[in-house]
């Protein structure tokens, strides 16, 4: 069964330690490495930009910049393997392709965790459209002059230059991720229309009360929006003491948001290379094979379809149209 992930930070790793990891090197401790993704029949991994706030304001563009050039020269280096998806176009060639092979090319669609790298600047929005950039999540935990991140106490919403941000992401037709979003921006967002989002890397609150996750009503807003949550393997989002958290706890949040009506909204955004604890029996991407045989003993191999990667492929078809 082919796998669309919606969140990894491989480039950040990448981008620490230039020297210690390759993506393409047989038996690479990375959490999610080439061989990793057809270890577990990978269709398409989505690799996020992050910029850390240790980075000052000032150098944030740059850092950015640098990760989507480690991504152009460390994963997209062999094409005869990896394949940038930008378009629908694309996506539908790599299905086709897929189709008549089922080892043959993995797609990797570029995706900006946090606006702070635009640094006020929506010239930089648009240079990261043109880079391949297509998805972006407007805040990492903190404020920034887009939005409020989930940890900020005033629980800020979206700035001017925040809606000024999103109405160029809809001329742009990119996707906007509200994993890390304030309660009130996540709102604000959900006021949009003919904009496509998603919450990459989120579960739901009412099983496990971190920031990070979505409440019922938020998740019920994304569902009315056609929207998508990657449920994911960050043990301290799956279950409470984390260091508790197994594969059991995450099927519970998908069971949640199929309960709330969400079983066509589910896909899976790992955080693969951005934790250092994980779930038993999540450790990296080559678990996924494992994770997805414990799915079919519980529900329909239809609908594990859909998680794995039907939905998000048809999500990812209508915002890339």
């Amino acid at each position: 069964m082919w796998i669309i992930d919606g969140h990894c930070d491989v480039l950040l790793k990448l981008w620490n330690y230039p020297n210690q990891y390759d993506f393409y090197e047989e038996g690479s401790t990375l959490d999610v490495s080439y061989d990793g993704l057809c270890a577990t029949n990978s269709f398409i991994q989505n690799f996020a930009v992050f910029v850390p706030p240790r980075i000052p304001i000032g150098q944030r563009f740059l850092a950015a910049a640098q990760q989507i050039d480690i991504f152009y020269q460390k994963v997209l280096r062999d094409q005869s393997k990896m394949a940038f998806i930008t378009n629908r176009e694309e996506l539908d060639d790599l299905r086709v392709v897929r189709e008549k092979d089922d080892h043959a090319l993995i797609g990797a669609i570029l995706s900006l965790e946090g606006a702070d790298a635009l640094q006020g600047e929506i010239a930089y929005l648009r240079l990261f459209h043109r880079l391949g950039v297509r998805s972006m999540g407007l805040t990492w935990n903190y404020a920034n002059e887009v939005a409020d991140g989930v940890q900020e106490i005033r629980n800020g919403g979206l700035t001017r230059f925040g809606h000024e941000v999103l109405e160029e992401m809809k001329k742009l037709k990119m996707i906007c991720d509200v994993s890390h979003l304030s309660v009130r921006s996540f709102w604000d967002v959900m006021e949009y229309s003919d904009l496509s989002v998603m919450a990459s890397h989120s579960n739901a609150r009412a099983l496990c009360p971190h920031v990070r996750n979505l409440d019922d009503d938020q998740i019920r807003a994304l569902i009315q929006k056609d929207g998508m949550i990657g449920v994911t393997f960050v043990p301290y989002f799956v279950y409470q003491p984390a260091n508790e958290s197994n594969i059991s706890h995450v099927i519970r949040h998908i069971e949640h948001i199929c309960e709330l009506g969400g079983a066509d909204n589910i896909m899976f955004g790992s955080d693969f290379d951005g934790i250092e604890e994980k779930v038993a029996g999540l450790e990296t991407t080559k678990e996924y094979s494992s994770f997805i045989h414990m799915l079919l003993q519980y529900y329909p191999s239809d609908l594990v379809e859909k998680w794995a990667w039907k939905s998000s492929y048809v999500f990812y078809s209508k915002a890339f149209s």
